[in-house]
């Protein structure tokens, strides 16, 4: 084994034992939990998606509302921090979800929003790899949810009420 591969291994079961540890305090401090995603578009059309370190697939970025925070203002934080993305305009409420696959308790606000991105997003310990796609060429890996929730932005599915 060389010592990229060592890493590489290394760093998906440090990037695993993170996610763990952050869905647990969740459960711990939260009796329900609250996240925000959304469908970020560029000025050309393309969607912004991103590839975690602890979970498989591509994914529209987002994440948890911590206390005293506003569904916007955590939408706003963690589209800087998952793609150094800037809202422009109003992010537009699409719909809010039940996400029964993560738990019983969990609800995602989901939103469509224009972005421009400020740099391109550096990979770190949770994100791995992110960027800009056209929507009729998403990279390999992309999560079935992120397939749905573009049919239903189109109008050719109607919302689920579950993620």
């Amino acid at each position: 084994m060389n010592d990229s591969t060592a890493s590489d291994e290394s760093r998906g079961w440090r990037a695993k034992l993170f996610g763990r540890m952050l869905h647990s305090y969740f459960v711990l401090t939260r009796s329900m939990t609250m996240g925000v995603r959304a469908a970020c578009f560029d000025s050309q059309g393309r969607i912004f998606l991103v590839r975690h370190s602890y979970i498989a697939g591509w994914h529209m970025p987002g994440g948890g509302v911590e206390r005293h925070e506003t569904v916007e203002q955590a939408l706003t934080k963690e589209l800087r921090e998952e793609g150094n993305l800037v809202i422009s305009g109003r992010p537009q409420l699409f719909h809010v979800y039940f996400n029964n696959r993560i738990s019983k308790r969990d609800h995602v606000v989901f939103y469509r929003v224009a972005v421009e991105q400020t740099a391109p997003r550096r990979p770190d310990i949770e994100i791995v790899e992110s960027g800009f796609f056209p929507t009729d060429a998403l990279p390999p890996g992309t999560t079935h949810a992120t397939y749905r929730r573009l049919k239903e932005l189109e109008g050719d599915a109607p919302p689920s009420n579950y993620w």
